[in-house]
């Protein structure tokens, strides 16, 4: 075993989901790595694979964090992946994966669809960053209290 993956060993593993894991388990899954990189490791996957939102990269490095590097993944990948959070950040993947047997606890999390923001460019990216926003401190105030 690597000694990366023994040092994801030690640490809370979560995974968050969405339906085109595009967003919001996107910002889930950056911010959760860079608030508390040395206690949890976060995933995210979708229930469909897309992309990763531009405006959902910017709204991450508008605060310095670097999600460019992030795909979007299904949840078929996890399937056979203990976490000690599944975390659900859409009410449609809530619906849709209603159970997760290889999760120590499930929660879900109803955010607004920043990519359903309408307006110009900067007014859609102040939603993105709204949403990011409220992310953070439900990660702070349920993961990390």
């Amino acid at each position: 075993m690597s000694s990366n993956k023994k040092m994801q060993q030690n640490k809370k593993q979560v995974l968050f989901l969405c339906t085109h894991n595009s967003a919001r388990s996107q910002m889930a899954e950056g911010l959760l790595n860079s608030l508390a990189p040395n206690t949890h490791f976060a995933q995210s996957a979708g229930t469909e694979k897309t992309h990763v939102r531009p405006l959902a990269i910017q709204a991450m490095s508008n605060i310095n964090v670097d999600i460019t590097s992030h795909s979007s993944k299904t949840l078929d990948e996890f399937l056979d992946t203990s976490f000690d959070y599944v975390i659900t950040v859409c009410d449609s993947a809530n619906e849709a994966c209603p159970y997760f047997r290889n999760a120590k606890t499930r929660l879900h999390w109803s955010f607004q669809d920043p990519s359903k923001a309408t307006g110009s460019e900067a007014e859609q990216l102040a939603f993105y960053c709204i949403v990011r926003d409220q992310i953070r401190e439900r990660i702070e105030k349920e993961l990390l209290q």
